[in-house]
């Protein structure tokens, strides 16, 4: 298991390699919402690669440092349509939105009660894990690991509704899953996009066992479409709910 573990620590590995034998939080939405999407590779997008290099600042800054901005007003410009055709790369991130994503870090960094949490010297960043849940076999890689809790970084457009989006982005699920793999409470550390307002946000008992449904209804999707005793192809799934 520790090889497997070491193995995960490559996103590559992680995401696409070994580490798509198990099943994780990200399948959560695709089996609840669409299980025709299970499975399937996310193609990359801009708003993919502005959380990647967000978290890459705080969490793997000698990443971050890889990465190429181009500086003009919009992607319809000539000059950005000859710098990705140059590169041959489907998109890349405008030099505005690098600045604006550092300056999210630089408040998050700038707040002592955020900056004391994040960057503790006794901190883990970017730690997977594999376990067993209710029969079946989950990864997760956790942001931070503290030695009292999980610390996951969010943004969000708007801190005042995290607290009810964050069960639409299921990361109820994502809590009950990663203090299974990690045995410790999950908290969320938050940045507002537009106003820059910070919080955090701690899951109640009641938020976990929400997630906790979460898993159990997309296990028994997993098993009616994809499991070895499956009943059904999933090419025949269709939505059926009552009107109120």
């Amino acid at each position: 298991m520790n090889d497997i573990i070491e193995k995960l620590r490559d996103d590559k590995e992680y995401y696409g390699g070994v580490g798509k034998k198990y099943l994780s939080n990200s399948d959560i939405g695709s089996l609840l919402n669409n299980p025709k999407e299970y499975g399937k590779s996310r193609e990359d997008t801009p708003i993919f690669a502005k959380g990647r290099y967000f978290h890459q600042l705080i969490l793997e800054p000698q990443k971050a440092e890889e990465w190429e901005f181009v500086d003009v007003s919009t992607r319809t410009t000539k000059a950005y349509k000859e710098f990705i055709a140059e590169n041959n790369i489907p998109f890349a991130l405008l030099e505005k939105e690098g600045d604006e994503i550092r300056s999210w870090v630089a408040e998050m960094k700038g707040n002592i009660n955020f900056y004391d949490e994040i960057m503790h010297e006794n901190n883990e960043y970017e730690v997977p894990a594999i376990g067993e849940i209710k029969g079946k076999m989950w990864k997760g890689k956790a942001d931070i690991i503290t030695d009292d809790c999980i610390i996951d970084l969010k943004t969000t457009g708007d801190i005042k509704k995290f607290k009810w989006s964050a069960k639409n982005y299921n990361y109820d699920s994502q809590c009950y899953i990663y203090q299974q793999l990690f045995g410790k409470p999950l908290v969320f550390f938050v940045i507002d996009k537009t106003t820059k307002m910070l919080g955090i946000f701690r899951p109640t008992e009641d938020f976990v066992r929400g997630g906790e449904m979460k898993v159990e209804d997309a296990i028994d999707v997993y098993d009616k479409f994809f499991g070895d005793n499956s009943t059904e192809d999933v090419s025949g799934f269709i939505i059926e709910e009552e009107l109120f």
